[in-house]
């Protein structure tokens, strides 16, 4: 029996051994369903999700850091496409993403990482500038802070 997987937008994918090999969470559904199953749905992921996927997969080893790029994603999709491959339990993947989270935020403001995650300040101005003070080598080589929105 062939298995498949619905994407959160409908798309279906035939769960071919070479898609799902680092897919833990498909692999675990996959050996528990007993053959009872025929679609699973990715509630958390879409199709284009699958398609990063994919040409991810394609890559050899030596050439997924190096050459897999997520340029063509925007903060927001990459955000998503990370909340995707870590519902998928997918390892490689996952660090590759986290690094290119790491390297969009790096040396950038307070601001801008508060507004990257969605974060609101909640420290008083005196709070704020206690914290500047007592940590002030990390803000070493960040960019200059903007005054808050």
């Amino acid at each position: 029996m062939s298995i498949s997987l619905r994407t959160a937008d409908g798309v279906v994918f035939e769960a071919t051994p070479s898609l799902t090999k680092n897919m833990k969470t498909v692999r675990t559904i996959i050996e528990d369903s007993d053959a009872n199953v025929s679609v699973i749905p990715l509630l958390n992921v879409s199709s284009s999700h699958i398609n990063k996927i994919v040409e991810y997969q394609t890559l050899s080893d030596d050439d997924k850091v190096k050459e897999f790029s997520v340029e063509d994603l925007n903060n927001d999709e990459l955000k998503e496409f990370l909340l995707a491959v870590h519902y998928l339990n997918m390892e490689s993947l996952f660090e590759v993403l986290t690094q290119a989270v790491a390297d969009r935020i790096k040396n950038k403001n307070v601001v801008y990482v508060r507004n990257y995650f969605g974060i609101e300040n909640d420290l008083t101005a005196e709070e704020e500038a206690a914290i500047r003070f007592k940590n002030s080598w990390t803000f070493d080589g960040a960019e200059v802070e903007p005054e808050e929105e």
